[in-house]
């Protein structure tokens, strides 16, 4: 069979112009969703912000939680992918015999390289996402675009800690994905606090001790808790002889 030689055909200028326009749009809200949150921001502030009269919002959007859902969708797809796929080239790699530390490095240095990286676009997004995840309205947001992931690494930290409660796992996560999200915060505190030794947007010095530090937080949850269910364990064996 002949391989066709037709090319697809090329978008009108007034696609262009409109696909144009969607990302100066999805770009000027990002950045103030990011500093002001949902609440903080009207439609009338982001078409200022491009430069254009408020009434063409809307057509390109017809309330601000589908233009503050659009911002959201725009890259999770990108940082979701990425962390799916690291996960499982990690799972691959390891054999069957996953580390807390290597399963956690897949899952925030892949996170963190790409928001290092990434230039303004990506740390306003960052910084967007810790607002998000922050906030109820941001839960179903989360749900829907990263819960794939997320299971996916704790299905791999259940693997690596099988002695461990499932219960403990969670809140393993749960502080992990608190020390994510505050870091692409950026707020500056830890800047002001350690006197400029620290800044708060070094992804890179955070990569480097982030996973590690989080390992040995699962490690110390789990060690604590399987000590306690074996002192349970006696003192229930003593009343029985009792």
């Amino acid at each position: 069979m002949p391989v066709s030689t037709t090319t697809p055909p090329k978008r009108s200028k007034k696609a262009e112009q409109r696909a144009e326009m969607m990302e100066q749009i999805l770009d000027a809200a990002e950045h103030l969703f990011s500093e002001h949150g949902l609440y903080g921001v009207t439609m009338k502030d982001v078409a200022q912000r491009v430069g254009v009269h408020h009434t063409l919002m809307n057509y390109y959007f017809t309330d601000k939680q589908k233009l503050f859902d659009a911002v959201f969708a725009r890259r999770a797809q990108v940082t979701r992918d990425l962390r799916v796929a690291a996960l499982d080239a990690y799972e691959k790699e390891c054999a069957g015999k996953p580390t807390v530390e290597g399963a956690l490095r897949a899952f925030l240095d892949t996170d963190l390289d790409l928001y290092s990286r990434g230039g303004e676009g990506w740390m306003n997004y960052g910084r967007l996402g810790a607002v998000a995840a922050n906030m109820p309205y941001g839960a179903a947001l989360m749900d829907e675009h990263f819960d794939v992931v997320v299971l996916k690494l704790i299905a791999l930290l259940k693997r690596a800690l099988p002695d461990c409660s499932e219960e403990d796992i969670f809140w393993g996560y749960h502080f992990v994905s608190g020390g994510l999200m505050l870091t692409l915060a950026r707020s500056g505190r830890l800047d002001r606090l350690s006197n400029g030794l620290c800044e708060s947007g070094d992804f890179l010095a955070a990569k480097d001790r982030m996973a590690s530090f989080m390992a040995g937080g699962f490690m110390g949850i789990c060690q604590h808790r399987i000590a306690e269910r074996k002192q349970e364990a006696k003192a229930a064996a003593k009343r029985t002889k009792k």
